[in-house]
């Protein structure tokens, strides 16, 4: 009997299989799909941005929005003050702080990362001497995935576009590997309608070998005792179940039982030794999603990363120049890559050196300047750095009109009486850079990042 409403239509062997399923609660998922999503976000506790607005049960940082806003056009999202990023996810920060010391210098893989909602929560939870590797093989969306990183102000992440079977290079390194795997995308059929017409058994299953070669591709980058957590944004249980009970079969997995709060309305799913947990639209106040933890206890070499060359630095007398635009400036190095010069946590110089051979990464660490001849020009990624010394710099606060106009890379006329690099803010968040020339403003926004929409309405989240 379909009891599905009829402003939303299923795949007709999707349906089937979820009736089975769900049985009575099918017309309550049913009707979960006839409503809006609902919309999230995730702030950057770095950022000092604290809205008033429900908070999402199961992270600190994730806050539920009462309609969807065009965040295009809200500068703050610019700045990198808050990430949007669907509710369910978010339970990745559980899954964390459940199984690692969250205290302790970790290195970690998001290997699946474009465009970066998990890389970033994850920098929100880790020490500033943890190191991640955010990756993704698709290399138009890695370039996604290091715009928002860089948005995030961390300098503590290597991006790269790699397979993952390149990571067995790294055999034993990793603390824990975070794989959110590509999937069928059942989970998203309210928010996403090309997922539900691209649906089909075959899609499924091609998913589930996929998402079973990258689990044994990457499995030996993880460390004895090391944190494997495994997602999907689906339903299905050969991409879920059968996937964990397979790495299971060939290795020594310990899975983990998180703690939740019954009133999450979270189900536990346990096939065989493997143990799992899923997201019902119709449960939680997000889209589908399921989420396992596991810990590898098979005895594995570590390797140990040494590197031996010789970092190109800048001169002292640049060094020199740079300290003051830093906060904490003891706690980093500055390297020279031709004429970009990079800020790198002093206690991951050596590691970031060595994986930087083995990859050659998108991007690492902060970029903080561009040498021109004697003169530093600041570069975007440092205005939006969690250690950039605002004090140092000479600021202008923007209206929301002029924000919009920065980020549209439109001419600004600010500049009267100065002449320097300064910094844009909006609402105490830094936007970027203009260069001050007394009777002109240039616009130092990148282009490649500019927005293309016109202000019409109020965008703000808050």
């Amino acid at each position: 009997m379909n009891n599905q409403s009829p402003h939303f239509s299923f795949p007709k062997a999707f349906e089937t299989r979820m009736e089975n399923i769900l049985d009575a609660d099918w017309t309550k998922f049913a009707q979960a799909h006839t409503q809006a999503a609902p919309v999230s976000i995730r702030v950057n506790p770095k950022k000092k941005f604290s809205p008033e607005l429900p908070h999402v049960p199961w992270s600190d940082f994730g806050f539920y929005l009462q309609e969807r806003p065009i965040f295009t056009l809200d500068p703050i999202f610019h700045a990198g003050a808050y990430y949007v990023q669907e509710a369910s996810s978010l339970f990745l920060e559980q899954a964390l702080k459940q199984t690692v010391d969250l205290t302790q210098p970790l290195r970690v893989l998001d290997l699946c990362a474009a465009p970066g909602g998990k890389s970033t929560h994850l920098l929100s939870l880790l020490s500033n001497d943890s190191l991640l590797i955010s990756n993704e093989v698709i290399r138009a969306r890695a370039q996604i995935l290091w715009e928002n990183i860089q948005k995030w102000g961390h300098p503590n992440v290597i991006v790269t576009n790699s397979d993952p079977s390149a990571f067995q290079q790294l055999k034993g390194y990793f603390d824990v590997i975070v794989v959110d795997a590509p999937c069928s995308g059942e989970g998203l059929f309210r928010k996403d309608a090309d997922a539900c017409k691209e649906w089909s058994e075959e899609n499924i299953n091609l998913c589930a070998q996929r998402q079973r070669r990258i689990l044994n591709d990457v499995w030996p980058a993880l460390k004895e005792n090391g944190v494997l957590i495994y997602s999907t944004c689906t339903y299905n249980a050969n991409e879920n179940e059968a996937n964990l009970n397979a790495l299971a079969d060939e290795y020594n997995v310990e899975f983990v039982s998180l703690k939740l709060n019954p009133e999450w309305n979270i189900e536990t799913i346990s096939s065989n030794n493997a143990i799992g947990y899923r997201f019902y639209p119709h449960r939680v106040q997000g889209e589908g999603f399921f989420i396992s933890a596991m810990i590898k206890k098979e005895s594995a070499d570590r390797l140990k990363l040494k590197s031996n060359s010789k970092l190109n630095t800048p001169s002292t007398k640049i060094i020199e120049r740079l300290k003051p635009w830093t906060l904490a400036s003891e706690q980093f190095r500055w390297i020279q890559q031709q004429d970009l010069i990079i800020q790198i946590p002093e206690s991951l110089l050596n590691e970031i050196d060595f994986i930087s051979k083995l990859f050659f990464p998108l991007g690492k660490g902060t970029a903080v300047a561009e040498l021109k001849h004697d003169k530093l020009v600041p570069e975007h990624a440092f205005a939006l750095s969690n250690f950039i010394n605002t004090d140092f710099f000479q600021a202008t606060d923007l209206n929301e009109s002029e924000a919009i106009a920065y980020l549209r890379k439109d001419v600004l006329a600010i500049s009267e009486g100065l002449k320097c690099f300064g910094l844009v803010r909006y609402k105490n968040q830094n936007l970027g850079w203009v260069n001050h020339l007394g009777n002109r403003t240039n616009n130092l926004y990148p282009a490649n990042w500019r927005i293309r929409m016109s202000a019409g309405i109020n965008p703000s989240p808050e």
